[in-house]
């Protein structure tokens, strides 16, 4: 199948097109390169240096592409600095899911399947069941969330307006190769980077703040089912398990034999404190369960980073 994949320079979605061209896809990225890298790009996808709030340049891509499916991981990705610049966050997230969708609905193709890369770890806020479930109501605490359940709602009106069979992919905390410090990714490129040079990294809170982290490889397998599987549905991609920041400190550290104690400061606004997510759903609709554990991932990143 033809397949556009938006933000595939970037962390997650580069893996995904990995997958993809190795099951034998043709893939065509969009990025406009502001956070991806040219050096993740695989060389036999076709790739359009673009900005998905550019609606002319997408009907464009779209139009020369005509894509049967489309993977849309462009996003504005930091939840943190996502409370400074609601403005951004919104142009991005909310408006250029649109654009994409919009896009996608005027190109011509035999069959038409639109993957959406939502959030789990924050669209669920702070829950008082755990683990989560797609049928959690969403209680955003942050725009970063509040724009991923908007474009939810966006891809759900496409689907019913335009008989786009859609897939939402709601995350847990993706960690592995190629994730980088920059633009708030979290805990975990950022404690890789400074514990790899030796600098004690700081910890927001007590340590105790727990997302479920699930390894990029295993996120991509479920990108690569996705395309002939789970029709209209909503899924959590992720592990079950809770892991604490300072557990993310304690396997980094020991993995790269780092003898000090991080720095503490209070907690962010914003932030979830406590998620971990059921995939039970996504093993019913996709076929898919986590496969690398948590233990096994961390020996993957740094490996691969050295």
């Amino acid at each position: 199948m033809k397949i556009i994949v938006t933000g595939g320079a970037g962390f997650i979605a580069s893996h995904i097109v990995d997958a993809y061209i190795a099951a034998g896809h043709k893939v065509a990225v969009i990025d406009n390169l502001s956070s991806g890298s040219r050096k993740n790009l695989n060389p036999r996808a076709n790739f359009y240096k673009a900005d998905i709030r550019n609606l002319a340049a997408l009907h464009k891509i779209f139009g020369n592409e005509r894509p049967d499916v489309v993977n849309h991981h462009a996003a504005f990705i930091s939840v943190t600095d996502s409370v400074k610049k609601p403005d951004l966050t919104f142009a991005i997230n909310a408006e250029g899911t649109l654009n994409v969708l919009l896009a996608f609905a005027d190109a011509p193709a035999k069959r038409k399947k639109f993957i959406f890369a939502s959030t789990g770890g924050a669209i669920y806020g702070s829950p008082k069941k755990l683990p989560a479930g797609e049928s959690t109501p969403p209680d955003p605490l942050s725009p970063y969330a509040l724009t991923k359940q908007v474009a939810e709602e966006t891809v759900w009106y496409f689907s019913r307006q335009f008989g786009i069979d859609h897939l939402i992919l709601r995350y847990a905390n993706v960690y592995g190769p190629r994730q980088k410090a920059q633009g708030g990714a979290g805990v975990f490129p950022i404690f890789t980077e400074q514990i790899a040079h030796g600098i004690r990294p700081t910890i927001f809170g007590d340590g105790k703040k727990t997302r479920d982290y699930v390894y990029v490889g295993d996120v991509a397998r479920a990108s690569v089912l996705g395309v002939t599987r789970g029709r209209n549905e909503t899924v959590n991609i992720a592990t079950g398990r809770e892991t604490s920041d300072y557990q993310v400190f304690r396997a980094l550290a020991d993995a790269y034999g780092f003898k000090k104690e991080p720095f503490y400061t209070p907690k962010r606004k914003g932030e979830v404190q406590r998620i971990f997510m059921s995939w039970s759903h996504a093993k019913k609709v996709l076929g898919w369960s986590p496969k690398v554990k948590f233990a096994e991932g961390v020996r993957k990143t740094t490996a691969a980073g050295r």
